[in-house]
């Protein structure tokens, strides 16, 4: 555009329309340099930008997978939730919506604020989880104020159910909020705040089968972050489902047979390693954690005495007691350091040095021989086959058996236990193996150490033909249309050097323990089932006139009881270890027979088939010392 000027103006008022000229064309070339700089240059940048601002994208998160136990029962499973979510790009005046929202939503205002600034390295476009599993008074008071709540959404999700609750926590495990150390792995790299992973069991081991891939739907906003409309949407993948080998009604037993105690059952087929229940008490409700636990339920868990969140049978390692004496009988065999003839005499105490070792039987057993010694668990016999054996001889078949090692177990975590060698004390200590370790080595004490596993993988290895198996908690992973996408097969880890005819001497005479007049297991016993077994005490204390004192539990020795059946053709092996329950005999034998007997009653399953887990939604004997 260019001004026309009259010749008859004066000079000064044309220099005033010529400036007037050169700034509008000025003005004007620097406003389509800024167009050209916007639309052409950058003009996808800004499009983005722009689409932001009116188009979301909102996660759909998939279903988790189900968890089955070995006959189609879902032990896990998921349902439909509401979490709160804030877009804080779309919130002008974050002070006012701070204390409005703590109101709708139950909260503490200061502790929103301070979420809210510990997000501050989160993108503001990115939803953050306010939170999770509100309930429906909640959900229809946000809906309700919705204008008076800019930013603010609520999402649909799929939150984890355990309609079991406490039961096989250890082995389930349960679900947390990711991590920020977790979040900068490759392994979650498609992760984002606020996502709850497994965090232990079975949950955190098979994580990446269960989670599925979300979906997401594209919607249009208004300048409030409203919704407007749905633009397009894509369908989550569920998860994977996980068959389990738990019994869910042996896991039932075990665990109604162990209330108001503190310890360990664990119960395994010796012919495939799959372990059939896993209790350990005390325990702890997985609910807690999937809905958001709270810093008091927290605090209330990790500051418990008991430890609720110690898995026993895997990481509680105790002495074994007179489980052990089963090994060193073995040993005493196999070494030729005995026969099955061979008599010890027992009076019910022992001198050694300068001090006396003392049987659990005041009186003594008198004249006995290894059968006898293994039925009335005659401490004075194993004291003497100890010391004719020394520790290095009981290590190597301890050894052998798989004891002072891990099991294997898939889920980790696991205690390895102790075989003490003279090796391993001066190693150790730096100073040599005394003679008179030998007697409280030969009885499962010492330094004798043990888990409930490794006592169950060793007993099973021993008495099915020498297989040691990994214990196996998985069977297969299966498509939520039911097609098995993976499978586990037992697997053998080694095979146990000890002759069949030593195996089947003791094997009778575990029979014996659970049958014949003087055997310390009897309360084991379960009409028409061949029970063997052995009862054991693990003394945490050293004895002061042949008994712990009995005004404090907490220094009660524990009980313990490994046991088989059928006795000659077995299919189930139960490992139970009551924490200060005194003895063996009297109060873990009567755990391992309510297992038994329900395994007996209920008769062996038949395998369920793939389509029934597709359709799924997603008498008293002695005690011994």
């Amino acid at each position: 555009m260019r001004l026309k000027l009259d010749k008859s103006e004066t000079p000064e008022i044309s220099k005033t329309f010529l400036a007037a000229n050169i700034v509008i064309i000025v003005a004007f070339s620097l406003i389509f340099s800024r167009l050209w700089y916007l639309q052409i240059l950058n003009g996808e940048y800004f499009k983005g930008l722009s689409e932001t601002n009116r188009i979301r994208i909102q996660e759909i998160a998939a279903p988790r997978g189900t968890l089955f136990d070995r006959n189609g029962i879902p032990l896990v499973d998921s349902f439909p939730s509401f979490d709160v979510s804030l877009y804080r790009q779309d919130v002008s005046d974050m002070e006012a919506l701070i204390p409005a929202l703590s109101r709708v939503l139950s909260l503490d205002p200061q502790g929103l604020r301070a979420r809210l600034e510990g997000a501050r390295g989160i993108p503001p476009h990115q939803p953050l989880k306010i939170k999770t599993d509100i309930p429906r008074g909640e959900l229809a008071a946000v809906e309700t104020r919705r204008l008076d709540l800019p930013g603010v959404v609520v999402d649909v999700v799929i939150r984890r159910n355990y309609p079991h609750k406490n039961l096989a926590s250890h082995l389930i495990g349960y679900l947390g909020e990711i991590s920020q150390q977790e979040l900068a792995t490759e392994e979650f790299v498609n992760h984002k705040p606020g996502y709850l992973v497994g965090k232990y069991g079975v949950e955190q081991n098979f994580e990446f089968e269960l989670m599925g891939i979300n979906g997401g739907r594209q919607i249009e906003v208004n300048a409030m972050g409203q919704k407007i409309r749905v633009l397009g949407q894509v369908e989550p993948d569920p998860g994977n489902n996980v068959r389990l080998t738990l019994d869910l009604e042996l896991q039932k037993a075990a665990e109604e047979a162990m209330a108001g105690k503190r310890g360990a059952v664990v119960a395994m087929n010796p012919q495939n390693g799959d372990i059939l229940a896993m209790a350990s008490k005390p325990d702890f409700d997985p609910n807690l954690f999937a809905r958001g636990i709270s810093p008091d339920n927290w605090k209330s868990i990790v500051d418990n005495p008991a430890h609720p969140l110690q898995n026993r049978a895997t990481q509680g390692q105790y002495p074994p007691g007179s489980l052990f004496k089963i090994l060193v009988a073995m040993a005493g065999l196999e070494e030729k350091m005995i026969t099955p003839e061979t008599t010890f005499q027992c009076a019910g105490v022992y001198p050694f040095g300068n001090r006396e070792y003392h049987c659990w039987k005041k009186e003594g057993h008198g004249q006995v021989k290894l059968r006898k010694a293994i039925v009335e668990s005659c401490d004075i016999y194993f004291y003497q086959l100890g010391m004719r054996l020394g520790v290095n001889r009981i290590a190597k078949y301890a050894s052998a058996a798989g004891l002072g090692s891990p099991t294997g177990f898939p889920l980790g975590r696991e205690k390895p236990g102790l075989v003490p060698t003279s090796a391993w004390k001066m190693r150790r200590f730096g100073v040599p193996w005394q003679g008179g370790e030998n007697l409280s080595t030969a009885i499962g004490q010492g330094y004798n150490l043990a888990t409930p596993l490794q006592i169950a993988c060793t007993l099973s290895a021993l008495f099915n033909g020498g297989k040691y198996y990994q214990p196996r908690i998985a069977q297969d992973i299966r498509a939520p249309h039911g097609e098995v996408l993976r499978e586990y097969p037992p697997l053998v880890l080694r095979n146990i050097p000890i002759s069949p005819e030593t195996i089947e001497f003791v094997r009778e005479a575990l029979w014996g323990v659970v049958h014949s007049p003087g055997g310390t297991g009897g309360r084991a016993k379960v009409e028409g089932f061949n029970v063997a077994g052995k009862t054991g005490t693990s003394q945490i204390v050293q004895r002061k006139e042949g008994k712990p004192d009995p005004t404090s539990p907490e220094l009660q020795d524990h009980a313990l009881f490994a046991c088989f059946a059928p006795a000659f053709n077995p299919e189930i092996v139960v490992v139970v270890l009551v924490e200060h329950g005194g003895g063996g005999g009297a109060a873990a034998a009567p755990v391992a027979k309510q297992v038994l007997e329900t395994y007996h009653q209920r008769g062996k399953r038949t395998p369920p088939s793939p389509a029934r887990i597709a359709a799924q939604p997603s008498a008293t004997g002695a005690d011994e010392g």
